[in-house]
């Protein structure tokens, strides 16, 4: 299992979204995908679009307005 960050500070969607969906593509089942986000429309979208993949999914909100989206990657 191997962890990766995705920055996503300041872009608003659908990038974080697009960038995320490309990533995870890439990581093997049981990796995790951490997602760097502090737009609001994101922080809804992207758990929502990897709840619908059926990734296992945690959000964190790491400062005012700042969130780490937690995507464990599941076959």
């Amino acid at each position: 299992m191997a962890e990766y960050r995705l920055d996503c500070m300041g872009e608003a969607c659908p990038v974080p979204l697009l960038k995320a969906e490309k990533k995870i593509k890439e990581l093997a089942a049981g990796d995790v995908l951490i997602v760097e986000i502090d737009h609001s429309c994101a922080m809804k979208n992207v758990p929502e679009w990897a709840r619908k993949q059926g990734h296992n999914v945690d959000l964190e909100e790491v400062d005012d307005g700042e969130w780490e989206v937690y995507i464990e990657k599941v076959e």
